[in-house]
């Protein structure tokens, strides 16, 4: 009997050992999204649920991530935006409280509270300047390199009124020259050589979006990035 229990328990082991944790099978929904993008719904109640028993950083740094997607690829009014970055920026928030070090953390704070400010009208967005300066400092500072972090520095002037437009343009570069396939800053870099009047140099980088074979992220490649891309060729259509 017991080397039957023995015998048992090495068939079991392997299984139990292949099977994904909640996180593993959160990321791997978010990844290829672009396929059905009803897998953002599922793995935002995945790590929800997950939350409820396991308050890990890296859990609450995924879900803030699948707040931004969901709020950008889901929601379906200002509303539901809304909600979904203020879930995503409190969880940010919390997860820099407790991982004060993790350039993650404060990345997806910072995204998250952009959007939300932007979505809200342009003085909530004035207010949260500070902190957004502040968080973007904190991710170059511990991450120097990172392209993300980058664009959103170049992303930040760029909305403004009188953001430093030289500024943005060397943070942008300096994003795609560490990474030429984030394509979120590539459409970033574009639409900055668009308020400049650079149509035909915003014409090359649209398309490089468009031709591009191995973008970072392919599942917001797939559903955004394209698309802004064109609808950015179209704004400036005949422009020189």
């Amino acid at each position: 009997m017991r080397s039957a229990m023995v015998a048992l328990v090495l068939v079991l082991a392997p299984l139990s050992a292949l099977a994904e944790s909640p996180i593993e099978e959160a990321r791997g929904l978010i990844q290829n999204y672009h396929e059905d993008v009803t897998r953002l719904d599922r793995a935002r109640d995945l790590m929800e649920k997950f939350l409820k028993t396991d308050s890990q950083v890296e859990g609450m740094i995924l879900l803030s991530r699948i707040c931004f997607m969901w709020g950008d690829v889901r929601a379906k009014d200002d509303e539901e935006k809304l909600a979904a970055y203020d879930r995503g920026r409190q969880l940010g928030q919390r997860a820099t409280e407790l991982g004060p070090k993790n350039p993650e953390a404060h990345f997806w704070y910072a995204v998250n509270t952009g959007r939300w400010g932007t979505t809200k009208g342009v003085l909530r967005s004035l207010v949260l300047l500070p902190t957004l300066r502040q968080e973007v400092d904190t991710i170059l500072t511990l991450a120097p390199d990172d392209p993300g972090a980058l664009g959103l520095a170049g992303n930040i002037e760029l909305a403004l009124p009188w953001g430093d437009l030289d500024k943005a343009e060397t943070d942008l570069r300096k994003g795609l020259k560490i990474d030429p396939h984030y394509t979120a800053v590539r459409v970033d870099l574009a639409r900055l050589l668009i308020k400049r009047g650079q149509y035909e140099e915003a014409r090359k980088e649209l398309q490089r979006v468009l031709d591009d074979k191995e973008p970072r992220f392919l599942a917001d490649w797939t559903v955004k990035h394209t698309k802004r891309a064109r609808e950015l060729l179209d704004s400036i259509k005949g422009k020189s």
